[in-house]
């Protein structure tokens, strides 16, 4: 008897991923509640609406949702909204992927930059986005220990 070799996949998301992109986002940024003293703003989303307004790529093995990346596309930059990655599925390379399909996905759309944020205490985080090219441009103080950090890549 064979095995199958497991088979991994990219989709864009519907509005019936909605419960499954929540659940996934959720348990992704769980660990940084106690680190940032709140949920941080993923957790927080209605992703009904989210489907909708933002493009949502899934990627799957075997039918199972292990991480997703959600853009918006802006006129000058493609604005990275929300990196997850099930937390069983971490360190596996499937975050750094997806920021490669968004590079993609901004030179499918003309756009010579990526963007995105994340909480100034999200510092392996911001460490990772540092070594695939990203720079911090801009630190915003939102409310008393709510501090973000804006980074941005420019594509060749």
């Amino acid at each position: 008897m064979s095995e199958t070799a497991p088979r991994f996949g990219l989709r864009r998301a519907g509005p019936d991923d909605a419960p499954a992109i929540r659940t996934l986002t959720r348990a992704a940024y769980a660990g940084w509640v106690p680190i940032v003293g709140r949920e941080p703003l993923p957790m927080t989303v209605d992703y009904a609406v989210a489907v909708i307004a933002h493009r949502i790529d899934l990627f799957e093995q075997d039918g199972q949702l292990l991480a997703l990346v959600e853009t918006a596309e802006t006129p000058d930059h493609l604005l990275i909204v929300n990196l997850a990655v099930a937390p069983g599925s971490q360190g596996r390379g499937h975050g750094r992927a997806l920021l490669r399909h968004a590079e993609t996905v901004a030179r499918q759309s003309g756009l010579a930059e990526l963007r995105l944020y994340t909480n100034a205490l999200m510092t392996a985080n911001i460490a990772l986005y540092q070594r695939l090219g990203y720079a911090e441009y801009l630190r915003e103080q939102r409310a008393p220990g709510w501090e973000v950090v804006h980074m941005r890549k420019m594509l060749d």
